[in-house]
């Protein structure tokens, strides 16, 4: 079945970087779009940024944009979060989520598969 395995989280100071992986394993589709998301503490999960992978094109949320950058690994099916200038209000759990079928990335209820997520914490 299909299994995303994220990793890369852990402790940073404010202005420093992380950079979250996500590999993907157990499918034989094209997916449509992957996404980061992340659930701050007390919070609900929120989408963070996403990727269509027929072209490329790459989104971000208005509080990460200039300052995270998602991308595709060389082999297709890892994708990546280059995080930096982190913030304390960036501390939460980080999710790889995949979307099999067309639909807006944005959308994290339409999403099919999700990891289990890495921990980020942003403190000095």
């Amino acid at each position: 079945q299909v299994q995303l395995v994220e990793s890369g989280g852990g402790l940073a100071q404010p202005g420093g970087s992380l950079r979250l992986s996500c590999t993907a394993s157990g499918f034989a589709f094209k997916p449509y779009a992957m996404s980061w998301a992340r659930q701050r503490p007390g919070k609900g999960r929120d989408w963070v940024s996403g990727i269509y992978l027929n072209g490329n094109d790459t989104y971000y949320h208005d509080s990460v944009k200039g300052r995270f950058t998602i991308s595709r690994g060389n082999a297709k099916n890892t994708l990546y979060l280059q995080m930096n200038q982190l913030k304390p209000e960036d501390t939460g759990l980080y999710f790889c989520a995949m979307r099999v079928h067309f639909g807006d990335v944005v959308v994290l209820a339409e999403y099919d598969y999700w990891g289990q997520g890495t921990q980020v914490t942003v403190s000095s």
